[in-house]
């Protein structure tokens, strides 16, 4: 049985008239014929009286009528369904990001793109990039941006890296600087109270590894905290805190950079290898990538002093 048929037979019940049908569909009368008969000759029963100048259902046609304009009209339906996803009038893209990008640039790339495609839905997944790594190789996620290298060595991901960001020692502009040169040594952060994110943040066990590397152990006045409760307990004085460049160009803290190149994230965009993304999902990885060419050229906020564009 062929949609066609289908189509020709529910066009010659609401004519009642073959050529007239025939007309309608735009095809020949005896095409249209041969397609009513083979679908009578499938299903086993005739479904017209044919006497000249009267067509009328049989039973058996009348039992198919309400049937085949109920699956014409759903097929109708999945095809306009498929178009307006292809076309990306509707949709979704589920993305992961660490919540120091969802504080920086993922709210002007989620804005960019829902201007251009408000009827694609934006699901965000904010945790760090182990978690992100694991539900985006889950198949829960169709892009992430991630730290890299890829905790884990995550073989089923591609990873594009996009930009190389500098971190920095926020402080509280009302306390004193947290030191007296222009740039901070990692050393110097020795008995400096800090302010530390909760486990699970790659900023935590970046901060942490640094200060274990250069001989002690990092010392926190209030630590659990999530980004914006971070940035809180910096503004009220508590301690300083390690933050991203971006983060910290928005916060109105006092930033002072790191000397030399070792205090610094590089940034990707990850999908899976054995799963194309979806078109919406290549949609969104471009209008990200066009974002961040525009900020690297000095709009959006991004510092360039501690924010790089990766080729």
């Amino acid at each position: 049985m062929q949609l066609q048929q289908l189509r020709y037979f529910a066009t010659v019940a609401e004519t009642r008239h073959f050529t007239r049908a025939a007309e309608l569909l735009h095809v020949a009368q005896p095409s249209l014929s041969q397609q009513i008969r083979a679908l009578e000759r499938e299903l086993g029963a005739d479904l017209f009286h044919r006497a000249r100048g009267n067509i009328a259902l049989t039973d058996a046609g009348e039992a198919l009528l309400p049937l085949a304009r109920q699956i014409l009209a759903d097929t109708e339906t999945a095809h306009r369904e498929v178009q307006e996803v292809a076309q990306l009038r509707r949709g979704r893209v589920r993305l992961g990001a660490t919540p120091s990008l969802c504080a920086s640039f993922v709210p002007d790339v989620l804005r960019r793109f829902h201007d251009a495609f408000p009827g694609i839905e934006l699901i965000v997944d904010e945790g760090g990039s182990q978690d992100l790594v694991r539900t985006l190789s889950a198949g829960e996620l169709d892009l992430a941006l991630i730290t890299t290298p890829l905790p884990g060595q995550a073989p089923a991901l591609a990873a594009t890296e996009l930009l190389r960001e500098e971190l920095v020692v926020a402080s509280s502009p009302a306390s004193p600087p947290p030191t007296r040169h222009r740039r901070i040594q990692v050393e110097e952060l020795r008995d400096r109270p800090m302010v530390m994110f909760r486990r699970g943040y790659d900023l935590r066990e970046f901060t942490t590894a640094a200060c274990r590397a250069a001989g002690f152990e990092p010392s926190f006045t209030v630590e659990g905290g999530e980004m914006d409760a971070v940035l809180g307990f910096v503004r009220a004085g508590l301690g300083i805190a390690v933050l991203p460049g971006m983060v910290a160009a928005r916060s109105g803290l006092r930033i002072t950079p790191f000397a030399g190149h070792d205090m610094r994230r590089t940034i990707a965009v990850a999908h899976r290898k054995d799963v194309a993304p979806p078109r919406a999902a290549r949609e969104l990885r471009r209008v990200l990538l066009e974002h961040l060419r525009t900020a690297a050229a000095g709009e959006f906020g991004l510092p360039p002093t501690t924010t790089r564009l990766l080729p």
